[in-house]
């Protein structure tokens, strides 16, 4: 432990966790803690020793630096810190302060003494990462709080704050103004008092009728659960914490629950994400220390969905909007939507009226260009069209401020050729929201050939700011999503063609774990926005193949739920799909006019074409650059598509197959129709011939 974090205040030791931002429990300061300890104990000049964050935490828990590598498993490990803190022959004293999770929150456990600042965060998160607390969390947070407020708890991970928990046996004391200067004063109280040094592991837990609790929380915690095997776990390791003969058995059933977790899929999947989530917003030649442009006034052009809903991510961050549309009667729409969305907020609780009225405050409706000439950051949303669009850069070109980002909302559009309609093309860039766009976490970053590096860094600070979870994309057609999600709706129509129907893919997608299936997904979105692509694709590709069936559902007027008939029928205020009998008839016919015999297709036939289609254009994504990482690929598709948490987004899942299982199950379905769609892509086949990952 180096001077600096081992400090001696008359007869009291200080240990300072030193490790930014949370000092995470990383193998260096694991050491310093032991080494700390030690020191204490061996110096007969010390009678009390205080475990005290440095900076912004007490601790987060784990180094997240660490995950996956040899630092983490090597000793000194949490469990042998926890050992030195309990067996310590002083007393020693946890002082929390700001955050205590997790690992943190485990050692603090472990201390004779806990006392805390108001507003600390308490939580055991482990549970969002499919694990469960590992290092006696859930044997000893059940003795200090009570076993039901410690099961809620470690159940949801969510944070509790420190004076919530007062007036349990977490903590010994409350400490307001300065946490050192307080944490020497108990001390001082702690050695003249000749304090028992208490042990919670010595703790009893009286809790009778038991039994009937823990049955009814696993009754609640399982449809919660879903997929995930963590939260029943949970459930099983706080049960042992009654009902194991003494605390080291407990300790033995949370252990084997936690190395059962670790190896799951799921928890892996949730792993991935925490890790891929935090790497999607590293650019690799974009230095962390770019200065960024100073984002205060933002304009959105367009009141409709996509504009409205764009608007308020900015509003609910504080940030001043201009609202543009070209007429009243739709700028008054436009704002009227947003209003009426934050009164539904108002009604369910989760707004009060004066954040709202301080909201709507921020916005300001426009029918004026020039009212936007002092904005820093000016977003279109306008009609998905080359014409259009060029239309509004050459009038942004006049009328922007120099130093202003001038962003696109296009899913499908070149951004090139968006950014050569003005002078500036360094300040353009694609920002790609998802619908409704207040409510989507995905946002597509869109670089263009000439997007300035701090435009780019200045954009992903901002949507950290609305809380987006940003990956950056190359221009190519589609995107990264779209572009994949095109061949995902390819299959689905040769699908069809072959013998399915309409609700059996979507059912057979939707038990594997997606939000919804490819064709309620097209019913939602508007099925006449992909008559408008094929359309283009005709001219542009005419060899690339699309089965007829939605292009001749479009040609019956049924675009999906704004006219209450899709591929499935709706009714009013009932988002509830209702297969309708036309349509399938539709099918059927289509399949007749080509000549097809259909045949019956299983679920698992379904999935893999779907799923595996999404995996071989990725692999042509990332083999072209427009993706950095497989892991960003996953990102768009669990926080923008609907892909199921649980299996980690389709590179991890092809991953978890086994990329030669994958190219084999490409091989078989290129031996039947339209078996040209199923050569791999270079990169995928080489991954499969070396046994090696995506990720």
């Amino acid at each position: 432990m180096s001077s600096e974090n081992y400090a001696v205040h008359g007869n009291v030791a200080v240990i300072t966790l030193n490790n930014p931002p949370v000092n995470g429990l990383g193998h260096a300061l694991r050491s310093g803690i032991t080494e700390g300890i030690t020191r204490a104990n061996d110096d007969a000049g010390i009678q009390a020793i205080v475990l005290i964050g440095a900076g912004k935490a007490f601790s987060g828990g784990a180094d997240i630096t660490e995950f996956n590598t040899p630092a983490a498993l090597a000793e000194p490990n949490l469990h042998t810190v926890i050992n030195f803190v309990e067996s310590s022959d002083k007393p020693v004293i946890a002082a929390l302060h700001a955050v205590a999770m997790g690992g943190g929150l485990e050692l603090a456990l472990a201390c004779h003494f806990r006392i805390a600042a108001p507003g600390a965060k308490i939580a055991l998160p482990e549970v969002k990462l499919g694990l469960l607390p590992g290092a006696g969390g859930t044997q000893r947070l059940p003795r200090v709080i009570g076993v039901e407020a410690a099961l809620n708890m470690i159940v949801s991970g969510a944070d509790v704050p420190s004076e919530q928990l007062a007036k349990t046996a977490l903590f010994d004391e409350m400490i307001e103004g300065d946490l050192l200067q307080g944490a020497l004063a108990f001390a001082a109280k702690v050695v003249a008092e000749k304090r028992p040094l208490k042990l919670v592991r010595d703790m009893k837990i009286d809790y009778p009728g038991y039994e009937a609790f823990m049955q009814f929380a696993r009754n609640m915690v399982k449809p919660v659960a879903g997929p995930f095997p963590a939260p029943l776990k949970c459930v099983d390791a706080v049960a042992a914490a009654i009902t194991a003969k003494n605390f080291d058995e407990g300790l033995k059933v949370e252990r084997e629950a936690f190395l059962y977790l670790i190896q799951t899929p799921e928890s892996k999947a949730l792993r991935h994400f925490f890790f891929g989530e935090r790497a999607a917003s590293k650019i690799a030649d974009v230095p962390a220390d770019t200065p960024l442009r100073k984002i205060e006034k933002v304009g959105v052009i367009g009141a409709g969905t996509m504009g409205g809903g764009i608007s308020m991510n900015f509003l609910n961050a504080g940030i001043p909007v201009t609202m543009l549309e070209m007429k009243q009667e739709a700028l008054d729409k436009g704002v009227a939507t947003i209003r009426r969305n934050y009164e539904s907020s108002l009604k369910k609780g989760k707004l009060t009226q004066e954040k709202l009225d301080s909201r709507m405050a921020l916005l300001k409706p426009s029918l004026s260009y020039d009212d936007l000439k002092d904005a820093d950051l000016i977003i279109e949303a306008v009609f998905e069209e080359i014409g259009i669009k060029e239309q509004v850069f050459k009038k942004l070109d006049e009328v922007a401020k120099p130093g202003a980002i001038l962003a696109s909302n296009t899913s499908t559009l070149d951004v090139n050729k968006i950014a050569g309609f003005t002078k500036r093309p360094g300040d353009v860039v694609g920002l790609h929201f998802f619908s409704p766009a207040n409510v989507m976490k995905l946002l597509e970053v869109v670089r263009g050939a000439a997007t300035a590096k701090d435009v780019l860094a200045t954009v992903m600070q901002v949507a950290k700011k609305i809380r987006k979870t940003a990956v950056i994309s190359g221009v190519c057609d589609g995107f990264i999503g779209n572009r994949m999600i095109e061949q995902y709706g390819r299959q689905a129509g040769f699908l069809l063609e072959e013998g399915c129907l309409p609700e059996q893919v979507d059912k057979a997608v939707e038990k594997f774990g997606f939000a919804m299936g490819p064709f309620r997904m097209g019913d939602l979105a508007g099925n006449d926005i992909g008559w408008a692509i094929r359309k283009r694709r005709y001219q542009e590709r005419p060899n690339m193949k699309y089965s007829k069936t939605g292009d001749l559902l479009c040609e019956m007027g049924r675009y999906g739920q704004k006219t209450g008939a899709g591929w499935y029928d709706y009714k009013p205020g009932d988002r509830t799909a209702y297969p309708n009998q036309q349509v399938n008839d539709m099918v059927l016919q289509c399949s007749k006019d080509l000549g097809l015999e259909r045949r019956k297709i299983s679920d698992r036939e379904i999935v893999e074409r779907l799923v595996y289609s999404l995996v071989n254009e990725a692999a042509y994504i990332l083999e072209e650059g427009i993706a950095q990482r497989a892991s960003d690929i996953d990102m768009v598709y669990l926080t923008g598509y609907g892909f199921p948490f649980h299996r980690g987004g389709p590179m991890l899942y092809a991953d978890t197959v086994g990329l030669p299982n994958v190219v084999n199950a490409m091989r078989k379905y290129a031996r039947g129709r339209h078996g040209e769609f199923w050569k791999p892509a270079p990169l995928l086949a080489k991954l499969a011939a070396e046994g090696k990952t995506f990720n």
